[in-house]
């Protein structure tokens, strides 16, 4: 029998994981920025006389809110899509890259050089938006991060189904967002440490040489990703320009129930997860009363990390070897959307638990994140590498960039959401932690909306199951030929 012959770049197994490293350590950083400030929210709410910024719960959903600005509302996510099918992941992964460098720098300048507090720049009052200088140049250059990771985000979906089709597609993915959630891992274990231990732009200037390291990492895979094109001129290469793609191909997205069902299940999950971290750490210090620091010296500094943030840290370093192992399990066993009602079912189980007024111990709710971060496992490692099972590889940029604009809706408006929840209808008071007077919140009710999302995104996985068996997009079979 003859051997066959190895004579691309994508049939050698090392350099398909060279370049999933390469791609994976620029997402890392990315994720990095995206959740810097999130362990933030209660040191940003010390007044401004007692050494903090005076950021009010309703500045910081604002806050968050910016990262899907430009995103969602001037549809910069599927514009980039579109320009990803027609230009390659080459060009569109640089100028999403030059775009997360750019929004870092301009977030580290707003903390560290402009003054907090002030008189509102920005007021409209019928959406209850009501900014200080501070806050709304930090708002402008999330958003401007935001259509940066995004982009990179859907680019780097792209490079896997490029690069990965027909191997361990789920796999590599599975790899890529646990990857990617080690960047948030290490956003809540050191973003507070270097707060308290430097200042409060600290966190953001660390973030920012950090992605321009992740910059010049994506550079080096261009030089892989060239090479592999001239090996496949008519393949590989020819999906990436835009003799393939054209314009009126994205009715075959948009007139597919199966994308949309992927589409709103994203939206669903995501918005129970993501938006939760952001407040994490604060509801871990207001419930579950986690406010105990550990001091020690490094490199000749002092550090003083804050314990809140190493417990909702759970989440993404279990990501970090669970996502994997699920990918793996879908590559060889298939069952994704089965994969994705077990995700939805624990999902709604974390939230009910943590609005329960029980075990308010810290035990308890490290117990629960770890439940969460199976949760946070299960679903990604069987959603992304579903889509290329439903859309062609000439259109799965821009699949993934709708799925992506759908997803941001939920990574905008809820935290904005659950801010002015919480601003106004859950303090119960303020309480006086480290010398500062500080706002105590109630999580139940923020807690129970997680929850209905849950329960929402259950229902979706169920459907996605229900029309897998009708259309035979092979959602429970496995990935591996």
């Amino acid at each position: 029998m003859t051997e066959k012959i190895q004579n691309t770049l994508r049939d050698s197994k090392g350099a398909r994981w060279v370049a999933l490293i390469i791609v994976s350590f620029t997402m890392m950083w990315g994720y990095f920025l995206t959740d810097a400030m999130s362990p933030l929210m209660d040191m940003l709410g010390i007044s401004i006389d007692q050494g903090g910024m005076g950021w009010s719960a309703g500045d910081f959903g604002w806050f968050n809110f910016a990262y899907s600005l430009f995103n969602v509302y001037c549809l910069m996510l599927l514009f980039g899509g579109i320009i990803l099918d027609k230009f390659g992941v080459r060009l569109t992964g640089l100028v999403s890259c030059f775009f997360m460098v750019l929004g870092a720098g301009i977030k580290y300048y707003s903390v560290e050089y402009i003054a907090p507090g002030g008189e509102p720049v920005l007021n409209l009052p019928l959406i209850g938006l009501c900014l200080n200088k501070q806050v709304l140049v930090a708002c402008l250059g999330y958003a401007f991060f935001g259509v940066g990771c995004e982009n990179c985000g859907i680019t780097v979906s792209k490079v896997l189904a490029k690069w990965f089709e027909g191997y361990e597609l789920a796999l590599a993915m599975g790899v890529q967002v646990a990857v990617a959630r080690l960047g948030t891992g290490f956003a809540f274990l050191i973003s507070p440490g270097l707060a308290k231990s430097f200042s409060m732009s600290t966190p953001l200037f660390a973030s920012f040489i950090l992605l321009v390291i992740g910059l010049l990492a994506y550079m080096v895979f261009c030089v892989m990703d060239m090479k592999l094109d001239k090996q496949l001129p008519h393949t590989a290469a020819s999906n990436d320009d835009s003799e393939n793609f054209k314009i009126t191909d994205l009715k075959y997205i948009l007139n597919n129930k199966g994308f949309w069902l992927i589409a709103t299940l994203c939206l669903c999950f995501y918005s129970a997860v993501f938006p939760f971290m952001k407040y994490a750490t604060s509801l871990m210090i207001n419930k579950y009363e986690v406010n105990q620091v550990v001091e020690f010296d490094l490199f000749g500094s002092h550090f003083i990390q804050p314990l809140a943030g190493l417990l909702v840290m759970l989440i993404p370093f279990g990501n970090l070897i669970m996502t994997p192992v699920f990918g793996s399990i879908y590559d060889k066993h298939g069952k994704g959307a089965t994969i994705m009602m077990i995700g939805s079912v624990l999902l709604i189980i974390v939230h009910v638990l943590f609005a329960l007024p029980l075990f308010n111990v810290w035990w308890f709710a490290a117990a629960d994140m770890v439940l969460l971060g199976i949760a946070f496992s299960l679903v990604p490692s069987a959603m992304w590498p579903s889509v290329p099972k439903i859309i062609p590889l000439k259109l799965l940029g821009s699949a993934y960039a709708l799925i992506f604009l759908i997803q941001n809706i939920g990574l905008g408006l809820v935290p904005l959401g659950i801010g002015k929840v919480l601003e106004n209808l859950c303090i119960t008071g303020t309480v006086v932690r480290d010398g500062a007077e500080v706002v105590q919140y109630d999580y139940t009710l923020p807690m129970c909306i997680f929850a209905v999302f849950g329960v929402i995104a259950l229902a979706l996985a169920y459907l996605l199951k229900v029309e897998d068996k009708k259309k035979e997009y092979g959602l429970e079979k496995a990935n591996i030929k």
